[in-house]
């Protein structure tokens, strides 16, 4: 065996991928709010970086709106690896 995927089972594959809720939610923000996708992924990544918590009290921002915009960029990420 060589551990590749034939191309059929890549396809389902990358398809069954395009079927989650992280892909659609990153979908959707792309399309409503395509002024804001540089910016939301600077922060998720900025949030990722420096913790939770951590981010949240420096900028002064709730912890569960940091949780939002953390998922909402990861989200972004996710959609925009897939689609290219």
């Amino acid at each position: 065996m060589s551990g590749e995927a034939s191309p059929g089972t890549t396809e389902s594959f990358v398809a069954s991928l395009q079927e989650s809720d992280l892909y659609s939610m990153g979908a959707y923000f792309c399309d409503q709010h395509p002024e804001l996708v540089d910016e939301v992924v600077a922060r998720s990544e900025s949030i990722e970086a420096r913790g939770l918590e951590r981010w949240a009290g420096e900028t002064e921002t709730p912890v569960e709106e940091a949780f939002r915009t953390l998922v909402t960029g990861l989200a972004v990420r996710y959609y925009k690896a897939l689609a290219g």
